[in-house]
């Protein structure tokens, strides 16, 4: 069964192409819980087979992610808060769910929008806070484009590099996430070091 299941989905993901490739991952970076892994494992698994292009479909599906985040961001920066809680109910947003997320942005800063990307159940809701912090669209872009890059690459290679074998997939995908996230602490400290250096260089100069 699990095999069939597979298959459907797979062939789904071929007769969709690349533009319904972008329109799930905009899905998935909004206030639809709809699991990028069902999306780009499967593609990766068609660019194996030839059926797809694989750098067409990280393309894509990096696009998808950040336009979908943009959606987020441009309707908290624009709306506000009240607007959020108002209707977010319908999407399973609470205020605590917010309140979180804001405590999670304040604590990690412009960095959060890169982080929030690799954090299951995060993911989708990061740029609700950036967007209500008036963060720089262009930094938020960036860093959401680089979250969201490392995720589509973590999957299209698990699909592109195990086949069609779903029992591997299934095993591996922590493995993915576990990989995401070393990536999250790897960039992280990055950051924090290029920081302190820019400031120390700074301080110096003055």
């Amino acid at each position: 069964m699990l095999h069939d299941i597979a298959n459907s989905i797979v062939s789904y993901i071929g007769d969709i192409g690349y533009g319904g490739i972008f329109l799930l991952m905009f899905l998935e970076s909004t206030f639809f819980p709809f699991p990028s892994e069902i999306i780009m494992i499967p593609a990766g698994y068609l660019a194996y087979k030839g059926e797809m292009n694989v750098l067409m479909v990280v393309f894509v599906g990096i696009l998808g992610s950040v336009v979908g985040a943009l959606f987020n961001y441009y309707i908290a920066k624009y709306f506000g808060r009240a607007f959020i809680l108002r209707y977010g109910k319908y999407f399973f947003i609470k205020e605590e769910t917010l309140d979180k997320l804001e405590a999670f942005f304040t604590k990690h800063g412009e960095l959060s929008t890169f982080n929030g990307r690799l954090i299951p159940g995060i993911r989708q809701l990061i740029s609700l806070p950036a967007g209500l912090a008036r963060m720089s669209v262009t930094k938020f872009s960036f860093y959401t484009a680089l979250g969201a890059g490392i995720w589509v690459v973590v999957l299209v290679a698990l699909g592109y590099l195990l086949g069609s074998n779903e029992a591997l997939i299934s095993q591996y995908l922590k493995s993915a996430t576990l990989i995401a996230l070393i990536s999250v602490v790897l960039l992280t400290i990055f950051y924090i070091v290029r920081n302190k250096r820019r400031k120390k260089i700074l301080e110096d100069e003055l």
